[in-house]
């Protein structure tokens, strides 16, 4: 059960109100770790500041009953999006949650929620402020407005950590010996962010099917993978937000250590006794993979659900981000969208297409030649079919490169 805390809000014991949302509460301090194991119509008690769209969306898409978070979702710094996604969810948020619920709530307990308060055992034990859809929007806005400072901040972050990492641009950097051959390849990058699931879902079929890329999870992107049937070739992070079903599927395992050396990582895969080799580097798992791609050699490189525009690494809302800005301007002649990649891999031809569209070619051959009573029709068929084929063939080598 919980541990009431001297600052608790009140004591005064609620009799259960109509229409109050109840439920067992989930904690973690980091958000997407929690998401991994959170189950629907559960409680999510989070210590997020500024919540990013893509955590909100991996607690809409876990079905969180209600969202308590200990810190302000929205400070105005920059336009960030996780308030409105899950008031555009109906789910509802309780915002800068006082006294501080962690000291208070196990996880497993059930809470009560009721306009902003939170009861346990039918007392109150911490309040926070509603954040609806209203409220969400109009704080969007006024932080919209602060967006040139947002920018500004960015900038300085960004040429701060030019200074103290020239590595990522201009010299070389130091990369893990891996046994996965990337020389020459494409390599399908696959973060659990925005849009990645219409992403992979997009490629599955036609793409993946026939470009065959090196499947590179980072983190959780990992199970992504698994989920629609495909093993990662690599898994590359700091390990927190990947199952175990993964981490044991046959990949490499490539741990993401921070710049000085420590892995917090290391502990979890040590104890199931997996092999793997560290990447120490600055920045995002998502920057390493894609640097650990270009500079072995990767011939394009496709990016699912990574942070592909300044929108979507502000919203992110975390220093780190200019390590992604500046890695993406190393990195930025081989590094396609997979929606773009999907787009235009729709636009050619499928092999369903193009066996009827030969078929057909074929028949109408057969028929011109029949008539027109030639006495060597199998060796003018032939011929004809070989040119055919070697013109197509060229044709589709031109229209996919």
């Amino acid at each position: 059960m919980f541990r009431r805390h001297p600052r608790a809000a009140g004591g005064v014991s609620h009799a259960p109100v109509p229409g109050a949302v109840r439920g067992v509460v989930r904690s973690d301090r980091r958000t997407k770790r929690l998401v991994g194991r959170l189950q629907p119509g559960e409680i999510a008690l989070i210590d997020h500041e500024d919540l990013d769209r893509v955590a909100a969306e991996g607690l809409v898409e876990r079905r969180a009953r209600a969202v308590l978070n200990v810190a302000r979702s929205a400070t105005g710094a920059y336009p960030n999006l996780g308030p409105l996604v899950l008031a555009a969810a109906g789910i509802p948020l309780i915002d800068a949650v006082v006294p501080d619920l962690f000291d208070i709530v196990r996880d497993g307990d059930s809470l009560e929620i009721e306009d902003g308060r939170i009861l346990a055992g039918g007392d109150v034990v911490a309040k926070g402020e509603v954040v609806g859809m209203e409220l969400a929007q109009e704080r969007l806005d006024a932080s919209k407005r602060q967006i040139g400072a947002a920018l500004e901040s960015f900038a300085e972050n960004t040429i701060e950590y030019l200074r103290d990492e020239r590595e990522y641009i201009i010299e070389a950097i130091r990369l893990p010996e891996i046994d996965t051959d990337l020389g020459g390849r494409h390599v399908l990058v696959v973060v659990r962010g925005h849009g990645y699931k219409a992403d992979l879902g997009s490629l599955r079929g036609g793409y993946i099917s026939d470009f065959r890329p090196v499947l590179v999870g980072v983190d959780g992107g990992a199970d992504a993978l698994l989920d629609i049937g495909l093993r990662p070739d690599i898994i590359i992070g700091d390990m927190d937000s990947v199952t175990t079903e993964a981490l044991t599927c046959g990949a490499e395992l490539i741990l993401h250590a921070y710049a000085d050396g420590r892995a917090p990582g290391a502990e979890r895969l040590d104890a199931l006794d997996l092999p793997y080799r560290t990447f120490e580097a600055m920045g995002t798992s998502e920057d390493a993979a894609m640097l650990l791609a270009y500079e072995k050699g990767a011939e394009l490189i496709v990016a699912v659900g990574c942070h592909t525009n300044l929108a979507e690494m502000m919203d992110k809302g975390r220093k780190g981000m200019a390590s992604t800005f500046l890695v993406r301007l190393r990195v930025g002649p081989k590094l396609v969208d997979a929606k773009g990649v999907s787009m235009l891999h729709r636009a050619g031809p499928t092999r369903l297409q193009l066996a009827a569209l030969v078929a057909a070619a074929v028949l109408t051959m057969l028929i011109i030649v029949g008539a027109s009573g030639h006495p060597n029709l199998a060796q003018v068929v032939a011929g004809t079919v070989r040119l055919w084929l070697r013109h197509l063939t060229f044709t589709m080598r031109q229209a996919f490169r």
